[in-house]
């Protein structure tokens, strides 16, 4: 049988059940993901040889890593060809490509996005946006909750620089553009004063929000975390902290369901939020016992995740993928993450989704039960081909093979 064929039995079983197979995939190809950057170069960014710091580390060192703004473009080009659907790249302020000379992070400005924002209008994306507060000698101790005024100043002009780097993305490209503020300040061992640093941040976070910018354009996210390597004990910047902060001053609360403590899940947090927002921020990766930042697998906690996000409704969700994974092949990692995150969500929109609900309502839970299960072995896998066919890009692991003849033709020959 065809891709073809085998998606027409597909569909005559989904119908069957109520669900239009054909509207899905156009539901669909509608949803983007924002794909991030620095997973084609572990992290490393523009600035210099300097070591990664803040809790976060690659590890490995598999062959044919980024070194420069022009082959990082063209790994991810070659990643998004092998993605069906169009989505958004998710940038760092670490990747300012800087062709008058070098800047400091706090004078950085639209000009030195310039080569970005030309990459993605040829190539139809949005952009999104990161102040990065990691890997910068002035970002060793603190940086927005630091007690040295000086350090604090320098980290609130870069948050400054980065709200308006990102209203020339939107500018530009015609799409808002999701500014996402992460810092990894804390302690290693039991502070004594847990207030003090969480004042700082929040004065910090005003300063940097008082300098304007047009919420039509740059939707204001913050991220928590619940530790770091060498802030084990104390993070400044706590979920409870990040969620009242942005309910106060209308912002957006980013979650990273790497940053949560093992037993807490962020599909089980997205209802909530949206109750009180309008939207919401996301960044999905896989952590492995800590916030690893694996790449994302087609996993029990990642199905979730997408069932809730095509329940509440996909425009609510500002979706986005974080994780950097130095010890295999760094394309294939891009792919194989954003096309599970899209089979996450396939799956989620095969799912009769009313009648479950109904039958929820109505606490028939024997038939939810087996609904529910029955519907694990239903033919997503015939409908995400068509899809990948219909769209351009190569059916179940076909993809892969254009990944290793790049890998042999372009990757190995930059070592």
């Amino acid at each position: 049988m065809t891709v073809e064929e085998r998606y027409e039995a597909a569909k005559e079983s989904y119908r069957n059940i109520g669900v239009d197979t054909d509207q899905v995939l156009e539901n669909l190809k509608n949803v983007p993901i924002s794909m991030h950057c620095w997973q084609g170069d572990d992290v490393a960014g523009f600035e210099g040889e300097g070591a990664l710091s803040g809790g976060i580390q690659a590890t490995g060192n598999y062959p044919g890593k980024a070194r420069t703004p022009k082959e990082l473009m063209e790994d991810i080009d070659k990643a998004m060809s092998l993605i069906p659907g169009k989505h958004r790249l998710n940038l760092h302020a670490s990747y300012a490509v800087f062709e008058d000379g070098f800047v400091d992070r706090d004078a950085l400005e639209p000009k030195h996005f310039k080569k970005w924002v030309e990459f993605a209008k040829k190539r139809g994306l949005g952009l999104d946006f990161n102040p990065t507060y990691f890997s910068h000698p002035k970002a060793e101790e603190a940086t927005l909750s630091s007690e040295n005024e000086e350090i604090r100043q320098f980290w609130i002009r870069h948050g400054q620089a980065c709200l308006r780097i990102s209203e020339y993305f939107a500018e530009e490209l015609g799409t808002p553009c999701t500014m996402n503020i992460w810092i990894p300040d804390g302690f290693k061992d039991i502070p004594s004063d847990r207030k003090a640093p969480r004042a700082r941040l929040k004065d910090s976070l005003d300063q940097i929000l008082a300098a304007g910018y047009d919420k039509e354009k740059v939707n204001v996210a913050v991220e928590s975390k619940v530790f770091g390597i060498g802030m084990e004990s104390y993070t400044v910047g706590s979920h409870e902290f990040y969620m009242n902060y942005a309910a106060k001053n209308d912002i957006l609360c980013l979650l990273d369901n790497g940053h949560y403590h093992p037993t807490e899940v962020v599909s089980d947090k997205i209802s909530s939020m949206l109750l009180f927002s309008d939207k919401v921020a996301l960044h999905v990766t896989r952590p492995v016992r800590w916030d690893s930042d694996h790449v994302v697998l087609l996993d029990d906690e990642t199905k979730e995740i997408a069932k809730e996000i095509v329940m509440s409704g996909t425009e609510h969700v500002l979706l986005a993928l974080d994780f950097f994974d130095a010890s295999i092949n760094r394309i294939s990692a891009w792919v194989v993450g954003m096309r599970n995150m899209q089979k996450a969500l396939l799956t989620a929109m095969l799912r009769p989704n009313e009648k479950l609900k109904g039958l929820q309502e109505n606490r028939e839970f024997t038939e939810l039960m087996v609904m529910q299960e029955e519907l694990k072995l239903y033919p997503a896998g015939d409908v995400w081909n068509y899809f990948c066919e219909i769209n351009g890009v190569p059916a179940k692991e076909d993809w892969f093979q254009e990944v290793k003849a790049y890998e042999n033709n372009i990757l190995l020959k930059r070592d």
